[in-house]
Formats: C-alpha cells, structure tokens, sequence
C-alpha cells in the first residue's frame, strides 16, 4: 500500500463514486478502480459494498478510513513542514564558550530580527565537543576559534580574538620587560581544559617552541580562572573580552608578552556533506558582517 493508494481510497469514500472521485483526482475511472481492488486484493478484504451503481463502505472499509485519514493528514503536515523549513529559517547553532558569551548573543539578536519566525537553539561547549556534534548532525554550523583539523569540516574566517596575559595585582611581572614563552613555560599557569579552543591553541604554539604546557589549574569554568588569578594562585591566557570587567575592577592585570601576537583566528564551521541552507547563508552573511564592523 502507497499513500497514492490511501489518496484514493479516501476519495472514492467520501465520494462513493468511482466517477466523482476519478474527476477530483484527475484520473481515469479504470485507474481509480484498479488502484482499489489492488488494495482489496493485497489485504485479501472487501473495502466497499457495490450496491445499486453505489459504493457502499464495509466495516472494514470505515476503519479503514479513519485510519488513512490520520495518516493522511499526518503526512500532509510533515510534507508541508519539510517545504517551509528552509523559509522559516530554523536553525541549530554551536559556540565556544567564549564566543557564546560574547559573539552569538549579537548574532542571535540580529538574526531573530531577519527571521521572526525562525527557532534559533545554541549549544555552548568545548570545541572538541561541538566538532563530534556537527560529525553527527546534531548541529547545523559552529562558532569555534584556533587551529582546527579535520578534513570532514569546512571553514569560513570570520576575524579573530585577541588573547591576554592575566597576572594578579602587583605582580613581579608587572614591572618588568615584555615576558617571553619561555618564562611562561616555567610559570603556575591557570588554563581551560584540554579541548577548548583556548587550550589547543597555546598547545600548539608550546609545541612548535619545543616547550612543555603544564598547567597547575585546569578549569572549564572561565570565571574561576580569572578568580584564581585574582587570588594570587597563577597567571593565566584568556580571551581580552571574557576578561574585561575583572580588568576594568582591578582584580588582575594584563602584561605584554614577546613572541607570537596573542590573536586567536575565529571560524565558522560546518560539515563538508551538510546542505547550506538559505538559513545557514543569512547566518554566514551576519557572521561577515560583524567581522567586518570589528576589523
């Protein structure tokens, strides 16, 4: 049974005419006849009564009925949300946390002002964790900064982040000269956890130095790092914009560093496979924009 059959067999019901329901549907009455004793002959059931040039439905053929009906309507509506989805603009969108602090709320604002109607839904992780999401389709594109692999991903610049060397109030490095990677490498440093787009970063940047990263403090919790500096417990490297108010309160100060310029590059990502919807390219369009406002 196909739903070309429940069509007409719902049609031939409520018409209780072969004649009316081939001028409704558009066929030919040998066409219409045939699609119903191809159900009654699959199923091995009477359908319909043929009484006086009438159809009559059967017990059989009123359960019937309401039952295609129900199937009917319910694939009417999925078929109708499939051809507006795209309109509607429905989108599911990751981020850094980061970038889900700072960027997506803008981005979210101005993107439910294009699309009053659209459902935009955020998830703020890692981006270890956000990559294994757009792998598997449970998000349509992703807010992520540093160095990222993986073939199976697509990437979009969208300008970068500017990161900072955090110390406590009056700390020793305060005074002194621009700090190198080297003493950093030395020193109790305070860092988000392996995954984060922060962390992977600064990993490679050791690395193509040929030093260690061996942090004391591992955090997800940005907040708590930017505390631990506060308290004197280390020195960290954070985004400038998830560090900016504990800087504007004095709670830990910036210091330059020598060596490579602390900028994070920014992306937006998606999977290689996954259709770019028109949602998806107003989204992209918005991401430009705002890179372009900040460069």
């Amino acid at each position: 049974m196909t739903i070309r059959h429940l069509r007409i067999f719902t049609k031939v019901y409520e018409a209780r005419r072969i004649t009316q329901a081939a001028e409704q549907l558009h066929m030919t009455q040998p066409a219409v006849s045939r699609a119903i004793q191809e159900l009654e002959g699959y199923y091995g059931v009477k359908l319909f009564e043929r009484i006086k040039r009438r159809l009559l439905p059967t017990e059989c053929g009123r359960q019937t009925y309401a039952q295609a009906r129900h199937i009917l309507d319910a694939f009417d509506a999925m078929e109708l949300g499939l051809k507006n989805y795209d309109a509607a603009g429905d989108l599911r969108v990751g981020a850094s946390v980061t970038l889900g602090n700072t960027l997506l709320p803008e981005l979210a604002r101005a993107y439910h002002r294009s699309h009053p109607q659209a459902r935009l839904t955020a998830q703020i992780a890692n981006a270890s964790s956000l990559l294994e999401a757009l792998a598997e389709n449970r998000l349509d594109l992703a807010l992520l900064e540093g160095a990222l692999a993986g073939e199976e991903f697509c990437l979009a610049s969208i300008g970068s982040s500017r990161l900072v060397l955090l110390v406590p109030p009056g700390h020793a490095l305060t005074a002194g000269p621009p700090v190198p990677l080297e003493a950093l490498a030395e020193a109790k440093l305070l860092l988000r956890e392996r995954g984060s787009a922060v962390r992977g970063w600064l990993e490679q940047l050791f690395a193509r130095r040929g030093l260690a990263l061996r942090p004391c403090w591992e955090s997800v919790s940005t907040q708590a790092i930017l505390q631990a500096v506060a308290a004197g417990l280390g020195i960290s490297i954070l985004p400038a914009r998830l560090a900016a108010e504990a800087l504007a309160r004095g709670e830990v100060e910036a210091v330059p560093w020598v060596g490579e310029a602390l900028e994070l590059p920014r992306y937006l990502v998606w999977h290689r496979d996954k259709f770019r919807s028109a949602a998806m390219e107003d989204f992209f369009s918005l991401c430009r924009n705002q890179a372009n406002q900040e460069s």
